[in-house]
């Protein structure tokens, strides 16, 4: 406690950015929905930050290097509350999905610092709690952001200024903190071809769940949109998903720890695709059978990520784990950004609530390749493993938070580590 209480600036830091990029990302959605954008639009615009995501991860440690921790996440600050405040005066389509590319890429820088900073402060003995730490107050201020729609509204400039807000503000606790700039950020390398030799199986989740989590945080607020839900509804449905998402990785991570994780894929997997199915066919317009589905799509299918990331864990030789996690997480990051172009096509051609069909369709697939894959290699329980250890859910991690995690070597600040 008293580590974390020492680096609470960058808990807070974190929090705000986490908070106006929860709000920001629900927002554009639901009112791309609402001036009349298409589908394939609103597509494009959650591709586009995936896209700008997958770039800030390559392209800040760069930057960090050349000015430094503050001022960098200054610059990412300050561009993040400008372009929040640009969807605002240029509210078009095309518009928007050049600034939400920009938008990811600031974002990925932010929280990139943030994770270095609080990497260099962590300790063998504490990370594991910092870590969990970091994770929690990220999902606990991403559900307050999309919650805050419900208060602000999709109309007007309100909900804008105050994803400006948290933005702009989220810099000044790493401005005024007294803590010493950490070491130049470190970047793992990526190495598809230990990834794929290690476990294909991790590589083909961490593409399928990508897609089919794009699909849903994309366009399931589309979705509601256009069932004729309000803000308040939109928000806590979605926030119900997130939550219960969380409250599963326990269980299943468990469950994972003493079985062949490929099982706890498979199942999550088939009762996210069985889910998926059950709503397009109830096709739910409100109250209270949107949300139980909603919350079951959550708890089925955000864990999976998590266990895939154990499996390949499980599998690779010491000291690969950081280039395994950051190939697993830029191969998430593809999936991010192809989902929800594959589902707004569907959505153009069938109702909206399609969008279901893509996500079961994906993670049948994976449920069907987890099993062909283990009837090739069998998984001997004896072996060592690694513990399950809960992993943020993807859309906002970056490869710093592969250094952070305490089943990490600590990577060198050393000129091989330069690139992504």
């Amino acid at each position: 406690m008293s580590s974390i209480l020492k680096i609470q600036a960058l808990f807070l830091s974190s929090a705000l950015l986490m908070f106006g990029g929860g709000l920001q990302g629900l927002l554009l959605s639901v009112r791309g929905a609402d001036e009349g954008f298409s589908v394939f639009s609103l597509g494009l615009i959650g591709t586009g930050w995936s896209v700008g995501f997958i770039a800030g991860s390559i392209m800040v440690p760069m930057l960090v290097r050349r000015v430094g921790h503050i001022r960098s996440y200054s610059v990412m600050a300050a561009v993040g509350t400008i372009t929040i405040l640009l969807n605002l005066l240029w509210i078009s389509d095309v518009g928007w999905i050049v600034l939400r590319i920009f938008s990811g890429f600031c974002f990925s820088g932010a929280a990139m610092i943030v994770e270095s900073w609080l990497n260099e402060t962590a300790e063998n003995k504490n990370r594991g709690t910092i870590f969990s730490t970091y994770v929690m107050i990220n999902m606990a201020a991403s559900t307050l952001g999309q919650l805050s729609m419900s208060v602000t509204g999709i109309s007007g400039y309100l909900p804008f200024v105050v994803g400006a807000l948290a933005l702009i503000t989220a810099m000044l606790p790493t401005a005024l903190t007294t803590k010493p700039q950490p070491r130049p950020l470190a970047s793992a390398r990526i190495n598809f071809a230990l990834l794929m030799r290690t476990s294909p199986i991790a590589v083909i989740a961490s593409f399928c769940v990508g897609i089919a989590n794009g699909t849903f945080g994309t366009l399931a607020p589309v979705f509601g949109f256009l069932q004729g839900l309000g803000a308040a509804d939109i928000a806590q449905m979605m926030s119900v998903a997130i939550i219960m998402g969380a409250i599963s990785q326990l269980p299943f991570g468990r469950l994972s720890d003493s079985v062949d994780r490929r099982w706890v894929i498979i199942g999550a997997s088939l009762l996210a695709a069985a889910i998926g199915l059950i709503t397009v066919w109830v096709n739910p317009w409100a109250g209270w059978p949107l949300y139980v589905l909603f919350g079951l799509y959550g708890f089925a299918a955000y864990p999976v990520y998590a266990v895939a990331v154990a499996h390949a864990n499980d599998s690779a030789a010491e000291g690969d784990f950081a280039t395994v996690a950051a190939g697993m997480l830029l191969t998430l990051g593809c999936g991010l950004a192809v989902g929800p172009v594959i589902a707004a096509a569907v959505m153009n051609q069938m109702p909206p609530v399609s969008l279901f069909l893509v996500t079961a369709g994906f993670h049948a697939l994976l449920a069907i390749l987890a099993f062909i894959r283990m009837l090739v290699r069998p998984v001997d329980m004896d072996e060592d493993r690694s513990p399950f250890l809960n992993v943020p859910m993807g859309k906002n991690t970056t490869l710093a938070t592969v250094a952070l995690d305490p089943r990490a070597d600590e990577l060198p600040p050393s000129p091989q580590n330069n690139g992504v």
